[in-house]
Protein backbone atom coordinates (compact mmCIF):
# COMPACT_ATOMS: atom_id res chain seq x y z
CA UNK A 1 0.00 0.00 0.00
CA UNK A 2 1.15 3.55 -0.71
CA UNK A 3 2.45 5.57 2.23
CA UNK A 4 0.57 8.59 0.89
CA UNK A 5 -2.18 9.99 3.10
CA UNK A 6 -4.78 12.17 1.39
CA UNK A 7 -4.99 15.47 3.28
CA UNK A 8 -8.31 17.17 3.88
CA UNK A 9 -6.95 20.18 1.99
CA UNK A 10 -6.26 18.13 -1.13
CA UNK A 11 -9.55 16.26 -0.78
CA UNK A 12 -11.42 19.59 -0.65
CA UNK A 13 -9.65 20.83 -3.78
CA UNK A 14 -10.34 17.65 -5.71
CA UNK A 15 -14.03 17.72 -4.79
CA UNK A 16 -14.28 20.90 -6.88
CA UNK A 17 -12.68 19.54 -10.06
CA UNK A 18 -13.89 17.28 -12.85
CA UNK A 19 -12.72 13.99 -14.27
CA UNK A 20 -12.10 15.85 -17.54
CA UNK A 21 -9.63 18.22 -15.89
CA UNK A 22 -7.88 15.34 -14.12
CA UNK A 23 -7.66 13.38 -17.37
CA UNK A 24 -6.02 16.35 -19.11
CA UNK A 25 -3.56 16.92 -16.26
CA UNK A 26 -2.57 13.24 -16.25
CA UNK A 27 -2.27 13.19 -20.05
CA UNK A 28 0.24 16.04 -19.79
CA UNK A 29 2.31 13.65 -17.67
CA UNK A 30 2.01 10.83 -20.20
CA UNK A 31 -0.72 8.90 -18.37
CA UNK A 32 -3.45 7.90 -20.82
CA UNK A 33 -5.33 5.00 -19.21
CA UNK A 34 -6.40 6.30 -15.81
CA UNK A 35 -10.12 6.62 -16.67
CA UNK A 36 -12.13 3.59 -15.53
CA UNK A 37 -13.88 2.44 -18.69
CA UNK A 38 -17.49 1.32 -18.73
CA UNK A 39 -18.70 2.52 -15.32
CA UNK A 40 -21.24 5.22 -14.54
CA UNK A 41 -22.97 6.54 -11.42
CA UNK A 42 -25.73 4.36 -10.07
CA UNK A 43 -27.47 7.66 -9.24
CA UNK A 44 -25.59 10.93 -9.77
CA UNK A 45 -26.29 13.37 -6.95
CA UNK A 46 -24.03 16.23 -7.99
CA UNK A 47 -21.23 15.67 -5.45
CA UNK A 48 -17.75 14.64 -6.57
CA UNK A 49 -16.47 11.42 -5.00
CA UNK A 50 -12.90 11.60 -3.65
CA UNK A 51 -11.02 9.04 -1.59
CA UNK A 52 -8.08 6.69 -1.60
CA UNK A 53 -8.47 3.24 -3.16
CA UNK A 54 -9.07 0.12 -1.09
CA UNK A 55 -9.22 -2.77 -3.57
CA UNK A 56 -10.95 -6.11 -4.02
CA UNK A 57 -10.00 -8.51 -6.82
CA UNK A 58 -12.35 -11.07 -8.32
CA UNK A 59 -11.32 -13.98 -10.54
CA UNK A 60 -13.60 -16.23 -12.62
CA UNK A 61 -15.57 -18.49 -10.29
CA UNK A 62 -14.70 -22.16 -10.30
CA UNK A 63 -17.89 -24.02 -9.50
CA UNK A 64 -16.49 -26.35 -6.83
CA UNK A 65 -15.09 -23.39 -4.89
CA UNK A 66 -18.13 -21.13 -4.95
CA UNK A 67 -21.32 -22.74 -3.66
CA UNK A 68 -23.77 -20.45 -1.85
CA UNK A 69 -22.46 -21.81 1.46
CA UNK A 70 -19.16 -19.92 1.13
CA UNK A 71 -20.94 -16.83 2.43
CA UNK A 72 -21.04 -18.56 5.84
CA UNK A 73 -17.26 -18.24 6.01
CA UNK A 74 -16.40 -15.22 8.23
CA UNK A 75 -13.20 -14.78 6.23
CA UNK A 76 -14.95 -14.48 2.86
CA UNK A 77 -13.01 -11.66 1.10
CA UNK A 78 -16.11 -9.86 -0.18
CA UNK A 79 -17.55 -9.59 3.31
CA UNK A 80 -14.18 -8.77 4.87
CA UNK A 81 -13.65 -5.94 2.35
CA UNK A 82 -16.94 -4.34 3.40
CA UNK A 83 -15.85 -4.46 7.06
CA UNK A 84 -12.24 -3.28 6.59
CA UNK A 85 -12.35 -0.55 3.93
CA UNK A 86 -11.24 2.51 5.95
CA UNK A 87 -13.65 5.41 6.48
CA UNK A 88 -13.07 8.08 3.85
CA UNK A 89 -11.68 5.57 1.34
CA UNK A 90 -13.25 4.20 -1.86
CA UNK A 91 -13.74 0.46 -2.34
CA UNK A 92 -12.68 -0.39 -5.91
CA UNK A 93 -13.59 -3.82 -7.29
CA UNK A 94 -12.02 -5.60 -10.24
CA UNK A 95 -14.55 -7.95 -11.86
CA UNK A 96 -12.72 -8.15 -15.20
CA UNK A 97 -15.40 -5.90 -16.77
CA UNK A 98 -17.92 -8.76 -16.49
CA UNK A 99 -21.26 -7.33 -15.40
CA UNK A 100 -23.28 -10.51 -15.98
CA UNK A 101 -23.18 -11.05 -12.22
CA UNK A 102 -23.15 -8.65 -9.30
CA UNK A 103 -20.09 -7.82 -7.26
CA UNK A 104 -22.24 -6.64 -4.33
CA UNK A 105 -25.79 -5.74 -3.44
CA UNK A 106 -27.58 -3.08 -1.43
CA UNK A 107 -27.14 -4.73 1.99
CA UNK A 108 -23.35 -4.91 1.71
CA UNK A 109 -23.04 -1.48 0.13
CA UNK A 110 -25.30 0.00 2.79
CA UNK A 111 -22.97 -1.43 5.42
CA UNK A 112 -20.01 0.09 3.57
CA UNK A 113 -21.74 3.47 3.50
CA UNK A 114 -22.64 3.38 7.18
CA UNK A 115 -19.03 2.59 8.01
CA UNK A 116 -18.09 5.92 6.41
CA UNK A 117 -16.63 4.91 3.05
CA UNK A 118 -16.28 7.72 0.51
CA UNK A 119 -17.67 5.58 -2.31
CA UNK A 120 -17.59 2.31 -4.22
CA UNK A 121 -16.61 1.47 -7.80
CA UNK A 122 -17.03 -1.82 -9.67
CA UNK A 123 -16.44 -2.67 -13.31
CA UNK A 124 -18.96 -5.48 -12.80
CA UNK A 125 -22.59 -5.39 -11.80
CA UNK A 126 -24.55 -4.37 -8.70
CA UNK A 127 -27.74 -6.10 -7.59
CA UNK A 128 -30.51 -4.13 -5.87
CA UNK A 129 -29.20 -1.08 -7.72
CA UNK A 130 -32.17 1.09 -6.73
CA UNK A 131 -31.29 0.62 -3.07
CA UNK A 132 -27.65 1.48 -3.73
CA UNK A 133 -28.69 4.53 -5.71
CA UNK A 134 -30.77 5.76 -2.76
CA UNK A 135 -27.73 5.91 -0.49
CA UNK A 136 -25.91 9.20 0.10
CA UNK A 137 -22.59 7.48 -0.66
CA UNK A 138 -21.53 7.66 -4.34
CA UNK A 139 -21.55 4.35 -6.21
CA UNK A 140 -20.40 3.43 -9.72
CA UNK A 141 -20.79 0.19 -11.65
CA UNK A 142 -21.09 -1.17 -15.18
CA UNK A 143 -24.81 -1.98 -14.89
CA UNK A 144 -27.45 -3.53 -12.69
CA UNK A 145 -27.24 -7.32 -12.48
CA UNK A 146 -29.38 -9.71 -10.42
CA UNK A 147 -27.23 -12.89 -10.23
CA UNK A 148 -25.00 -13.20 -7.17
CA UNK A 149 -21.26 -12.84 -7.67
CA UNK A 150 -20.78 -16.54 -6.94
CA UNK A 151 -22.30 -17.49 -10.30
CA UNK A 152 -19.35 -15.93 -12.16
CA UNK A 153 -16.90 -14.28 -9.74
CA UNK A 154 -14.77 -15.41 -6.82
CA UNK A 155 -13.63 -12.68 -4.44
CA UNK A 156 -9.99 -13.52 -3.84
CA UNK A 157 -7.62 -10.70 -2.88
CA UNK A 158 -8.00 -7.60 -0.73
CA UNK A 159 -5.91 -4.44 -1.14
CA UNK A 160 -3.68 -5.60 -3.98
CA UNK A 161 -3.00 -3.87 -7.32
CA UNK A 162 -5.93 -4.43 -9.67
CA UNK A 163 -7.32 -3.44 -13.04
CA UNK A 164 -10.73 -1.79 -12.93
CA UNK A 165 -12.27 -0.95 -16.29
CA UNK A 166 -8.78 -1.22 -17.88
CA UNK A 167 -7.33 1.34 -15.46
CA UNK A 168 -4.48 0.29 -13.15
CA UNK A 169 -5.42 0.87 -9.52
CA UNK A 170 -2.91 0.56 -6.70
CA UNK A 171 -3.98 0.59 -3.06
CA UNK A 172 -3.81 4.18 -1.85
CA UNK A 173 -4.28 5.79 -5.27
CA UNK A 174 -6.78 8.65 -5.23
CA UNK A 175 -10.15 7.95 -6.84
CA UNK A 176 -12.22 10.84 -8.23
CA UNK A 177 -15.71 10.32 -9.60
CA UNK A 178 -18.21 12.74 -11.13
CA UNK A 179 -21.21 12.51 -13.44
CA UNK A 180 -18.99 11.41 -16.33
CA UNK A 181 -17.23 8.55 -14.56
CA UNK A 182 -14.14 7.79 -12.48
CA UNK A 183 -10.46 8.75 -12.71
CA UNK A 184 -7.58 7.09 -10.88
CA UNK A 185 -4.86 9.50 -9.72
CA UNK A 186 -1.53 7.88 -8.80
CA UNK A 187 -0.99 8.67 -5.14
CA UNK A 188 2.33 10.47 -5.61
CA UNK A 189 0.68 12.92 -8.04
CA UNK A 190 -2.48 13.69 -6.08
CA UNK A 191 -1.42 16.94 -4.43
CA UNK A 192 0.00 18.53 -7.58
CA UNK A 193 -2.94 17.35 -9.68
CA UNK A 194 -5.29 18.98 -7.16
CA UNK A 195 -3.45 22.29 -7.44
CA UNK A 196 -3.17 22.21 -11.23
CA UNK A 197 -6.80 21.22 -11.76
CA UNK A 198 -7.99 23.93 -9.39
CA UNK A 199 -6.30 26.51 -11.60
CA UNK A 200 -7.60 24.75 -14.72
CA UNK A 201 -11.20 24.87 -13.48
CA UNK A 202 -10.87 28.60 -12.73
CA UNK A 203 -9.54 29.28 -16.21
CA UNK A 204 -12.26 27.21 -17.86
CA UNK A 205 -14.92 29.11 -15.92
CA UNK A 206 -13.55 32.30 -17.50
CA UNK A 207 -13.39 30.69 -20.95
CA UNK A 208 -16.98 29.47 -20.76
CA UNK A 209 -18.18 32.96 -19.84
CA UNK A 210 -16.27 34.38 -22.81
CA UNK A 211 -17.72 31.77 -25.19
CA UNK A 212 -21.22 32.38 -23.89
CA UNK A 213 -20.65 36.08 -24.63
CA UNK A 214 -19.78 35.26 -28.23
CA UNK A 215 -15.97 34.88 -28.17
CA UNK A 216 -14.21 32.55 -30.60
CA UNK A 217 -12.17 29.71 -29.10
CA UNK A 218 -9.09 30.20 -31.30
CA UNK A 219 -6.56 32.13 -29.28
CA UNK A 220 -8.73 31.84 -26.18
CA UNK A 221 -8.63 28.12 -25.44
CA UNK A 222 -5.72 27.63 -25.07
CA UNK A 223 -4.88 31.32 -24.49
CA UNK A 224 -2.34 31.76 -27.30
CA UNK A 225 -3.33 35.39 -27.82
CA UNK A 226 -1.84 37.86 -25.33
CA UNK A 227 -5.15 39.69 -25.15
CA UNK A 228 -6.87 36.53 -23.91
CA UNK A 229 -4.34 36.14 -21.13
CA UNK A 230 -4.70 39.80 -20.13
CA UNK A 231 -8.49 39.49 -20.03
CA UNK A 232 -8.20 36.39 -17.87
CA UNK A 233 -5.90 38.07 -15.37
CA UNK A 234 -8.24 41.05 -15.16
CA UNK A 235 -11.25 38.76 -14.71
CA UNK A 236 -9.47 36.78 -12.01
CA UNK A 237 -8.60 39.95 -10.11
CA UNK A 238 -12.15 41.24 -10.40
CA UNK A 239 -13.77 37.99 -9.28
CA UNK A 240 -11.25 37.16 -6.57
CA UNK A 241 -10.46 33.71 -7.98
Amino acid sequence: MSDYILSEETRAKLKKVSTASVATALFKRGLRTQFIQGVSPVAWKGEVMVGQAFTLRYIPAREDRNPITVFRNPDHPQRVAMETCPPGWVLVMDARKDARAATAGSILITRLALRGAAGVVSDGGFRDAAGIGALDMPAYCAKASAPTNLTLHEALDINVPIACGDAPVFPGDVILGDGDGVMVIPAHLADEIADECTDMEIFEEFVLQEVQAGAAVIGLYPPTHEESQRKFEAWRKKTGH
